[in-house]
């Protein structure tokens, strides 16, 4: 899978070639079924943000500028109708203070599970701005640039939310996992 399959099925799209958008389906479903879910938290409506997505990526096609990979037009897409999506109707969400302390445990794979269930949650509980930063970041692999340009923002304020997340989650996590008595910090 690569841009340049990408590029050939949107380019057999707009000559006329309608199946070719399957294949950009079948080959990008996967991922922004997952953007959303991380979004909304909820499988259904995940699956059904990603279909509009779909679609409105299917009317722009031909608004795709060649300036950047298809994927990350495709995803900035997808990211800006799930944050209007996310405004009109928004997602539970959970606050940092409601998630439970990791059960004490003397397995350390059940712990490293834990915390990073954790972690997860406190993630899927900061303010959306930062949320979105850091999954594109961190969850989705993509470097500044490119998460910049998929959120529709400036770099720097990518690097600004970047940070400011990481303080927020760093705060709270500290509270969460720091063992009674101790000084220690994450």
């Amino acid at each position: 899978m690569g841009a340049s399959e990408d590029e050939a099925d949107v380019e057999r799209v707009l000559a006329g070639e309608l199946g070719a958008f399957e294949d950009i389906v079948r080959r990008w479903q996967g991922p922004l079924v997952n953007l959303a879910f991380r979004f909304c938290h909820d499988r259904s409506r995940a699956e059904d943000m990603a279909q509009e997505a779909f679609l409105r990526a299917w009317r722009a096609l031909g608004q795709w500028r060649k300036d950047a990979p298809f994927s990350t037009w495709l995803f900035a897409v997808a990211t800006n109708l799930y944050r209007s999506e996310l405004r009109r109707t928004p997602a539970n969400t959970l606050s940092l203070e409601d998630i439970a302390e990791p059960r004490a445990s003397t397995a350390a794979g059940v712990e490293v599970e834990d915390r990073d269930r954790a972690v997860h949650r406190a993630v899927l509980g900061l303010p959306p701005k930062y949320r979105e930063s850091l999954i594109a970041f961190y969850f989705h692999g993509k470097d500044v640039p490119t998460a910049a340009r998929s959120l529709g923002v400036p770099e720097g304020t990518v690097k600004a939310r970047l940070s400011r997340g990481r303080d927020i989650l760093r705060n709270k996590l500290q509270r969460l996992f720091m063992k009674p008595g101790t000084k220690e910090t994450l």
